[in-house]
């Protein structure tokens, strides 16, 4: 007879270890250096069970855990456990050997001893706004394999019974633009898993290695059962879905296609006959598949299951090794983030089939651009990394949220104060952009305009984005989201459109960045949207009068 494990101490203890890992987040957005982790906390924190499941993972940015599924195994994997220390640490970031899914995304994973048993291992992850390649920013949609990327690091010790591992430390530094950044950055990762550590082992001193351990195994198969519920409660059967990502230049795209399978009490997901993977860093690696799945399930069936690895056991999933959501080495995989907000928009459509009252149109993914150069104002290199949200489809009942990030995206705005603060730019214009969100009776969420004047002498910008070609489909007679652009200069004679992917494009002084992201996609027909809701988005400024009266003609006063 199996233990008998005390529901309320499981409880207490879950909510224990959630608690550990939002609390690592905030030591590491609190101590890091750079604007993107201490301002828009592009990281996440997790904490693992001795055999690498993930047991408690911190709300932030979804698709890091695709960074960190699987790294203990990874680890495990080069170093036996007799050989691992208390106090060692170990860092990766290579998608291909065990690190994550694109380079900028470095792992920092500490064992949490016990005596002198691990009992437990704690994470954090961390965008780093360079780690070399050919761009600054080191993410480029042009990148054409993952050499061009950055510096790549399989799992290897960067601190050996609690020493600075100096050697692996200094090989990143030189590879990247802002080593200065790296250092602070990466001391924040090692003070979050520190913290991280010291509450763990609190936790198994007060119920004990043998309780704990059992309380949190239980708690794994209760979250199980909970999301095995969810699925019996949907229809079984075999729904499809595709979408387009671009593909390698203007006049193409690449197919994502999704055969799901709904059992009794388990979901397949089968990515066969999605294209071949391509030849530019739009490319999905397995990983982040993974924490996309993981992700819109979770959201679309229980979004109050626990976030730990017993749901993930309901969930099948398989690719075609070499296709674009399968991709092998050396493809490039840096703007995999942006892709998985395209991907998201397949799981959701394929499952909306099933959930028909929770059905989410399709939604406009953020887009990326990286600014970099010379700050007049100090005589010093900058890499400012930054993204900026799009909107989310609308939902079978309620509109679509505007301006946010989307699936399994998550890092907020870098704000205004504190980008002229870091950087040479003012920001002229940041607001939501009037009637982009798709028409429907609940119009899809709308995307973010935003201007940046350059400060500067020698600045250029490298551009990666998805919908500027493909927009983001309605659903049940929705419209489409507006299409997404970057613009040079916009209202003046020398108005220029710029490409949906470019490195290095040279922004002069005093000329004006526009970013204008995609929108979301509308649900059910225009000419059913409630006049109250509409003259709601007269009032609010979201559609003018004449854009308004061509989408529902009836409702609207003139």
């Amino acid at each position: 007879m199996g233990r008998r494990i005390d529901p309320i101490q499981a409880e207490v203890v879950a909510r224990f270890l959630l608690a550990t890992a939002e609390e690592m987040g905030a030591t590491l957005t609190r101590t890091a250096f750079s604007p993107n982790i201490k301002e828009r906390a592009d990281c996440s924190t997790a904490i693992f069970d001795r055999s690498g499941q993930v047991i408690a993972l911190a709300q932030r940015v979804p698709i890091h855990l695709g960074s960190m599924v699987g790294a203990v195994d990874e680890i495990l994997k080069r170093y036996p456990e007799s050989e691992i220390r208390p106090g060692d640490m170990f860092i990766a970031n290579d998608p291909y050997n065990g690190g994550g899914t694109h380079l900028p995304d470095i792992n920092v994973i500490a064992p949490v001893f016990i005596g002198k048993r691990i009992a437990a291992y704690v994470a954090n992850i961390a965008h780093h706004a360079d780690v070399g390649g050919m761009v600054p920013g080191s993410e480029a949609a042009v990148c054409q394999s993952i050499y061009q990327e950055g510096i790549r690091i399989p799992p290897v010790r960067i601190m050996l019974a609690g020493k600075l591992n100096r050697d692996v430390f200094d090989m990143i530094l030189l590879n990247s633009r802002t080593p200065d950044e790296r250092v602070g950055d990466l001391q924040a990762q090692f003070a979050a898993n520190i913290v991280g550590t010291r509450s763990v082992v609190a936790l198994f001193d007060r119920y004990g290695v043998r309780e704990t351990e059992a309380t949190i195994a239980a708690y794994l198969e209760f979250t199980e059962k909970r999301f095995r519920a969810a699925i019996e409660r949907l229809p079984a059967g075999r729904y499809e879905a595709e979408d387009y990502l671009d593909g390698n230049d203007e006049d193409s795209v690449a197919k994502i296609k999704l055969a799901l399978t709904v059992a009794r009490d388990k979901l397949t997901f089968d990515f066969a006959g999605s294209d071949a993977q391509l030849g530019c860093a739009r490319n999905i690696p397995y990983r982040a598949l993974l924490a996309t799945v993981y992700t819109v399930a979770k959201a679309l069936l229980d979004p109050e299951v626990p976030a730990n690895a017993g749901y993930y056991r309901t969930l099948d999933i398989t690719a075609p090794p070499g296709s674009v959501v399968g991709p092998v080495a050396p493809a490039a995989i840096g703007c995999r983030s942006i892709s998985a907000s395209v991907l998201g928009d397949v799981i959701a459509a394929a499952l909306s089939q099933a959930l028909p009252d929770k059905a989410l149109a399709g939604s406009g993914p953020h887009h990326l651009y990286v600014l970099s150069g010379t700050d007049p104002r100090n005589g010093k290199y900058f890499v400012n990394y930054e993204t900026l949200a799009g909107g989310m489809g609308a939902r079978a009942k309620r509109d679509g949220v505007d301006g946010v990030r989307v699936h399994a995206s998550g890092s907020s705005n870098l704000p205004v104060e504190a980008l002229e603060h870091a950087y040479p730019f003012r920001v002229e214009r940041y607001a939501l952009w009037e009637g982009s969100g798709g028409p429907g009776r609940y119009r899809g969420g709308m995307g973010v305009l935003r201007d940046y004047r350059v400060l500067g002498d020698d600045i250029v910008v490298s551009l990666s984005s998805e919908r500027q070609h493909v927009a983001a489909p309605g659903s049940q007679g929705g419209g489409r989201g507006v299409l997404g652009a970057f613009v040079l200069n916009p209202g003046t004679p020398g108005e220029q459109k710029l490409p949906p992917a470019a490195a290095e494009v040279k922004l002069p002084r005093d000329s004006v960045l526009r970013i204008c992201t995609p929108s979301g996609g509308g649900y059910g027909e225009a000419a059913e949207r409630d006049p109250a809701a509409i003259a709601r988005d007269l009032r609010e400024e979201r559609v003018s009068r004449n854009g308004a009266g061509k989408l529902h003609g009836k409702g609207v006063e003139s």
